[in-house]
């Protein structure tokens, strides 16, 4: 009995991983934040990030501070970022021209290529936009409450793409 016990006590570590922390500029201005779940995407069996969520007091909301943390795991180009983000976010209903075409130039000039290895997390920013980092250096602000609920939608929405990611977000699995 004490071997298996002590098997399963080396093996454990192995299968759980600690969230990281969040990078030290956001914390420096956040630091309430908590995390509240943790979860991998998957398209077509590759690993594409790991995200995790963090929150003040396990609510997500638009009127919520919060952050999203996504680790990279592959490349993928900023134009690509942008586009599949203003796809997502016209999925969910977010579909007004000319308010995308703001959108899209706001992204091109906060989000950069991303190298595998990368992380950009963003922080919502209740009644103001989103404030993003890159490696943890400050990239941008798009300060429209509107964009940082479509772009954040992407991941909270129900309608999300991938819910099983949202549940393990949001601490529901």
């Amino acid at each position: 009995m004490t071997r298996v016990f002590l098997l399963l006590a080396l093996l454990v570590p192995l299968y759980s991983q600690a969230i990281p922390p969040l990078p030290e500029a956001v914390i420096g201005k956040s630091p309430e934040l908590r995390p509240v779940g943790e979860g991998r995407l998957r398209w077509l069996g590759l690993h594409i990030y790991d995200a995790a969520l963090w929150t003040r007091d396990n609510s997500v909301s638009v009127r919520s501070e919060f952050a999203l943390d996504i680790r990279y795991a592959r490349n993928i180009p900023a134009h690509r970022l942008v586009s599949t983000s203003l796809k997502e976010m016209q999925r969910l209903g977010f579909d007004d021209d000319a308010q995308i075409e703001r959108w899209s130039r706001e992204m091109e000039r906060v989000f950069p290529d991303i190298r595998k290895g990368d992380r950009l997390t963003g922080v919502n920013l209740p009644g103001v936009g989103a404030e993003f980092y890159h490696n943890g250096r400050f990239a941008g602000v798009v300060a429209d409450a509107g964009f940082a609920n479509a772009f954040f939608s992407i991941w909270l929405d129900p309608r999300t793409r991938e819910p099983g990611l949202r549940e393990s977000l949001i601490g529901q699995n």
